[in-house]
């Protein structure tokens, strides 16, 4: 058995050293793309979520300018079901064509979904959040 040196005798434990500090820093960089990752899938849900309930206000408005023959100049109302984190706001302008009858009117509906409402109304300007989302789907006829 050969005598070990002085300068052999610390290399193990920095080596040990080295593979921890490596291996953490390497645990430390998949929990946090993990988390990102995670939260990144959330907010793509919640998006898709804001859409289809925007596209359901746009269809609201039809509805009620097709039954009622007029729609709500403002409506804001919670979502139900699977979209019920979301409010959605329907708004419907209406430019007349003077002389033209009513035939001629032109409608624009803009719907509005969020999920952080400001004052139970959907844009909300004053959020200051990373976690907000907000989808809007207009329509003119």
């Amino acid at each position: 058995m050969k005598p070990v040196s002085l300068r052999q005798r610390g290399v193990s434990i920095v080596t040990a050293l080295f593979l921890v500090v490596v291996l953490t820093a390497l645990a430390v960089a998949v929990m946090t793309f993990s988390t990102v990752q995670q939260s990144t899938v959330t907010l793509d849900l919640l998006g898709s979520r804001a859409y289809e309930a925007a596209r359901a206000g746009v269809e609201y408005g039809l509805y009620q300018k097709q039954i009622n023959g007029s729609c709500p100049a403002s409506r804001s109302f919670v979502a139900g079901g699977t979209l019920s984190a979301l409010t959605i706001t329907v708004q419907c302008s209406v430019v007349s064509t003077p002389g033209m009858g009513s035939s001629l009117d032109q409608v624009t509906l803009t719907a509005t979904a969020c999920n952080i409402p400001l004052a139970g109304a959907c844009p909300n300007a004053a959020v200051n959040s990373p976690d907000y989302v907000q989808r809007t789907v207009m329509v003119q006829f």
